[in-house]
């Protein structure tokens, strides 16, 4: 399945690929593209889009103050302690005034925001930081017991 978002991923736009890869959609194909194009792009290339809040018709997106990483596990029913409490470090480190959520949100923001200053395109960053995503949900299973 081909899945769609917002080009210059961070926080979010990362966590959210590696959720849907892990969890939902073992074949997933992920593209990035400029906010405008999103909802052309994703009919044309007959793609989910995610995380666009500028977008109210786009399902899988911020709710109130939860983050998209949120939706999907809600809509996907993913009910893992070790992914809800991801959840809330995505929320933490992405969502303003959500910083309290989860001390590790500021970690995470950081390591997202030094991703970003590389320079380096949205398929390589995700290549690069699903490890990060890997150990957070190790240390999230390890915390939930």
């Amino acid at each position: 399945m081909r899945w769609i978002t917002r080009e210059n991923v961070k926080v979010d736009r990362v966590a959210c690929p590696w959720l849907i890869k892990r969890f939902v959609d073992h074949e997933a194909e992920f593209m990035f593209v400029p906010e405008g194009e999103l909802l052309a792009a994703a009919k044309r290339e007959n793609a989910t889009p995610f995380d666009a809040t500028r977008f109210t018709e786009v399902t899988l997106n911020h709710r109130g103050d939860r983050c998209t990483f949120e939706a999907i596990l809600e809509d996907f029913h993913l009910s893992d302690p070790a992914l809800q409490r991801m959840g809330h470090i995505v929320r933490a480190a992405d969502v303003k005034g959500q910083e309290s959520v989860a001390p590790e949100g500021l970690g995470l923001r950081a390591i997202a925001e030094g991703f970003a200053s590389l320079g380096i395109p949205d398929q390589e960053r995700l290549n690069r930081q699903f490890p990060v995503y890997d150990a957070l949900y190790a240390h999230a299973s390890r915390q939930a017991g």
